[in-house]
């Protein structure tokens, strides 16, 4: 955890309310904002069964790897429970594989960030918008780890207030105004509650997944704060109190103040492309432009948010990897303000490319990088499930007491490893993103040949001891 270099170490700078804050933000930004427009044109107000299933199984997982977390905070995280409890390679795929989908997620959130802009200056080309928030969102993460969790908490405050504002404004306007359009019953009438029937939130159910990226990185903190066995259960406790808040409540006043179906046909609108967030569209609608000003601030600041977390993670992560040999030796050294600047650098000269992307070709930017997120997760999420098995094995053997473990051991780890089986089928069934669930394999292989080429190795599926 604080293995030092030559020129430092990690430094324990990130207090509770930090972590607090950052686990509470980090339920909140692209895939609710942007990635919720999809969801609900395939399920309908089913939407918020969805997210409700989809919180469930994030909750489970998170449990797993806080299990592990609290006994041994690292800053590899999964990467290094992979390392330890399955074996070389998973920690090496688990890691890479992480530091490619943070990568993505910058892209993504930096490309979010330029249609946010265009809502006030639609002059405005995206590329130039991420082009000064990359700067901006790497020279903060340059300062120190207290820097980035005064940053974050800040960012995370006003998402947090704006949501809960939100939910409450539009539970004042559906109890105050008498718009026949504006009616709880809209979760039912236009077309039942699931619309699409069931085989709906079945091919929802990829992107609802989508939605809960992010969470996952509470982990890499887990080495940088000051009392994680007290912190760390708590915040991950919380996550669905949080799923049902956010995600189901935003959902549910926004459907009742806009048919599903006038929703949907307004996103639609411009070329069949979801360049507009729900959010602000409904409130632009209703005359609401003041709130509808605001709220696309706030999603501006939620996407900087996600933005933010993933350079921070992303750079924690290849330390870690680094410690662990995973990844360049030069990776794991830190300054004398305990930042390691070479593992901010790297990551960011990659996801600069998304500059030069929404450059060349602006259209689908956001869709294809959504997709291509959703394969990584899922095998992010897959390590972290069957890492935990293993821990929970080999420590039960020894009788080793533990004070977080994860519910109903092993029966939820298999109810997630179906359920990132079913993730899968439903992006192979999906002609969007086929290829994503095609990529897969090839990106495992790949992974493995590097693997080969580094340690020259086979792959043991099964780390035995510890």
């Amino acid at each position: 955890m604080h293995t030092p270099s030559s020129n430092g170490h990690l430094e324990r700078k990130l207090k509770n309310r930090h972590i607090q804050l950052i686990a509470l933000g980090g339920t909140i930004g692209t895939g609710l904002f942007l990635g919720s427009a999809g969801i609900i044109e395939l399920a309908g107000p089913g939407v918020l069964l969805g997210y409700t299933i989809g919180g469930l199984l994030i909750f489970f997982i998170m449990r797993f790897l806080g299990e592990m977390l609290v006994e041994e905070p690292s800053a590899g995280s999964f990467s290094y429970f992979a390392n330890r409890y399955v074996g070389r390679f998973a920690g090496f795929l688990s890691g890479w594989n992480c530091v490619a989908l943070y990568v993505l997620v910058g892209m993504l959130e930096l490309t979010a960030v330029g249609k946010f802009i265009q809502f006030w200056w639609p002059d405005i080309p995206v590329w130039v918008t991420a082009a000064v928030c990359f700067v901006l969102i790497n020279g903060v993460n340059f300062i120190n780890v207290k820097a980035y969790g005064e940053f974050e908490f800040w960012f995370a405050l006003i998402k947090i207030v704006a949501v809960v504002a939100m939910i409450a404004t539009g539970i004042y306007l559906l109890s105050t105004t008498h718009n026949p359009t504006q009616t709880i019953s809209n979760l039912w009438t236009q077309g039942g509650f699931l619309p699409n029937g069931f085989k709906g939130l079945f091919m929802a159910f990829a992107f609802i997944m989508f939605a809960f990226g992010g969470v996952e990185m509470l982990g890499f903190a887990a080495a940088e704060t000051e009392e994680p066995r007290k912190v760390i259960p708590k915040a991950i406790n919380q996550l669905m109190v949080r799923v049902l808040l956010f995600y189901v409540g935003s959902m549910a006043v926004l459907l009742s103040l806009t048919p599903w179906t006038d929703l949907v046909a307004q996103l639609k609108a411009g070329g069949g492309t979801y360049s507009s967030s729900p959010f602000v569209l409904v409130f632009s609608g209703m005359g609401e432009h003041l709130a509808a000003h605001m709220l696309n601030f706030v999603i501006l600041t939620a996407t900087l948010s996600v933005y933010n977390s993933m350079v921070y993670s992303s750079s924690r992560l290849l330390y870690g990897m680094a410690q662990e040999g995973n990844a360049p030796k030069s990776l794991g050294e830190v300054n004398k303000r305990g930042v390691p600047v070479k593992a901010i650098v790297y990551p960011g000269i990659v996801t600069a490319f998304c500059v030069v992307l929404n450059y060349v070709a602006p259209a689908g930017v956001i869709e294809l990088l959504i997709s291509l997120i959703t394969a990584a997760l899922v095998i992010i999420w897959t390590i972290i499930i069957i890492s935990h098995l293993n821990y929970r094995k080999l420590h039960d053997a020894k009788g080793t007491p533990r004070s977080f473990k994860a519910p109903l051991f092993p029966l939820t780890n298999y109810i997630c490893l179906v359920a990132m089986v079913l993730v899968v089928v439903v992006m192979l069934l999906t002609p969007g993103v086929r290829a994503s669930a095609y990529a897969i394999p090839v990106w495992v292989l790949a992974v493995y040949a590097m693997y080969r080429m580094v340690f020259r190795q086979p792959v043991r599926l099964v780390q035995t001891a510890v």
